[in-house]
């Protein structure tokens, strides 16, 4: 059996991605990774639709919250950073989301 890379969840700002993601969890060995550029940013929580606590508590994260935004981050780091995090999930038998 064919395990996949990743599953995706795409969709606009405020269109329920997080509440589907954490539904997807209660049924999956999941981790979230966000591919929200807003959101790797730290005290921007401000018009970004971050996580709750408790939603991060409830479902491993990634990328939220790793910089400050007077720092740069760019889209090539971005993609090594889900590659890499890809493997450290897939490698605790778990899948990225």
């Amino acid at each position: 059996m064919n395990t996949p890379k990743a599953f995706a969840i795409l969709g606009p700002t405020a269109g329920g991605k997080t509440a589907l993601a954490l539904k997807i969890a209660e049924a999956l060995p999941v981790e979230i990774i966000s591919l929200d550029s807003a959101l790797v940013y730290r005290d921007m929580d401000i018009g970004t639709a971050k996580p709750t606590a408790a939603e991060l508590d409830a479902v491993p994260h990634h990328l939220i919250d790793i910089i400050l935004p007077t720092e740069s981050y760019s889209a090539a780091e971005f993609v090594g950073d889900c590659v890499r995090l890809a493997e450290e999930i897939h490698a605790r038998g778990m899948l990225p989301l």
